[in-house]
């Protein structure tokens, strides 16, 4: 099975909330589709800069957090940043997906 860079993923099987969106598998599928379109402009202005190809991720959990509330349902929470930013992730049902920012990866103890 293809490994993904969120946490999360292995459970992530919660299907859309919204007929509009039933194309959409699950959030491991919304990921494929994102990671086509994920861009230097779509990433947080403040991180722009740190956005590459190569990690593509960054900058993204909030508009994705939001997106993937629209299809999929639930609630978007936040954790507090050092520097007063937020890491953005979503609760669906008992599902949680948190995208993985190497850095939050280390410090969240939702990671450990």
């Amino acid at each position: 099975m293809k490994e993904y860079k969120f946490y999360g993923w292995q459970t992530a099987d919660c299907k859309p909330a919204d007929p509009t969106y039933e194309k959409i598998q699950n959030p491991r599928h919304l990921y494929d589709i994102l990671s086509e379109i994920w861009c230097e402009y779509t990433c947080a202005p403040r991180l722009r800069e740190k956005w590459s190809r190569e990690n593509q991720t960054v900058g993204q959990c909030s508009i994705t957090a939001f997106l993937a509330q629209d299809i999929f349902g639930g609630k978007v929470y936040g954790i507090l940043r050092q520097g007063g930013n937020y890491h953005c992730y979503n609760v669906i049902g008992e599902c949680v997906i948190i995208s993985k920012m190497p850095v939050f990866c280390r410090k969240s103890p939702w990671l450990r």
